[in-house]
């Protein structure tokens, strides 16, 4: 069997609904994972994420979880740590962005963000973690940012908290290793998503990105689904703290 092929296992995988999340979901199913997703706004039957993993013959199950409550996160991670059901591979994709220079951003769309991108992602991971722990393996993958590295513009909470995330990503790992829990991260570089919109509505900064990167195009979602296969798999097995750059080339420019 190939180091490569998820067969047997379960993954949870948040913010699920579209963009990277379906991409990682339908990527891990092709693999051979059972899908556990969950996000904000996904319909628990008839998603386009459903389709894709059953499309493959894996089961799938979904959840609504608004991440911006913290209650509703523990809540739903208890129940799922309870249900019997051991989670393999756990995805922290979860994200949403505020835009708005420094000086004007309001606190509390800095507080949402980092609830959102940071706090609820430490909940459900330590909630998940847990069994990990106890069974002796598991894979967690937090998808970071650019901005995990870079300061960016406009988006004080959103760096603030993919930067708490980097750092998050390190002490987990120092702690878990051990215990057969590897903890890694994803940096997507600059990806036509829904986050991506304003950016790709403005021509002058738009043409600024490309001229930046050396792959000379926006990444696609499923640019990141080998990435996190191989980091759920056993090929990564002695992989853990890192944060992997997904971006075209960018953080080499």
């Amino acid at each position: 069997m190939s180091s490569f092929d998820l067969r047997g296992k379960t993954a949870l995988i948040t913010g699920a609904s579209r963009g990277i999340g379906l991409a990682m979901a339908d990527s891990l199913a092709a693999a051979g994972a059972d899908i556990v997703a969950v996000s904000a706004t996904l319909d628990p039957q008839g998603s386009a994420v459903q389709e894709a993993v059953e499309s493959h013959g894996r089961s799938f199950s979904g959840h609504r979880v608004d991440f911006a409550d913290p209650d509703a996160v523990a809540s739903f991670g208890s129940g799922l740590a309870g249900s019997g059901t051991p989670i393999d591979i756990l995805i922290n994709n979860a994200g949403t962005i505020e835009r708005a220079p420094a000086a004007e951003h309001s606190v509390d769309s800095f507080s949402r963000v980092i609830q959102i991108n940071l706090t609820s992602q430490f909940i459900l991971t330590q909630l998940i973690g847990r069994g990990m722990l106890a069974r002796g393996s598991g894979r967690i993958i937090f998808t970071a940012s650019l901005l995990s590295f870079q300061g960016g513009i406009n988006v004080p909470g959103y760096t603030a908290s993919k930067s708490a995330v980097a750092g998050l990503i390190r002490a987990l790992a120092n702690e878990w290793t051990a215990s057969g829990v590897t903890v890694n991260g994803i940096a997507p570089g600059y990806i036509a998503t829904d986050n991506t919109a304003a950016l790709r509505a403005d021509p002058a900064r738009t043409q600024a990105i490309l001229d930046r990167i050396p792959a000379a195009r926006w990444g696609e979602p499923e640019d990141l689904g080998g990435a996190a296969v191989f980091l759920s798999s056993d090929a990564a097995r002695y992989i853990s703290g890192v944060i992997l750059p997904v971006d075209g080339g960018w953080l080499g420019r």
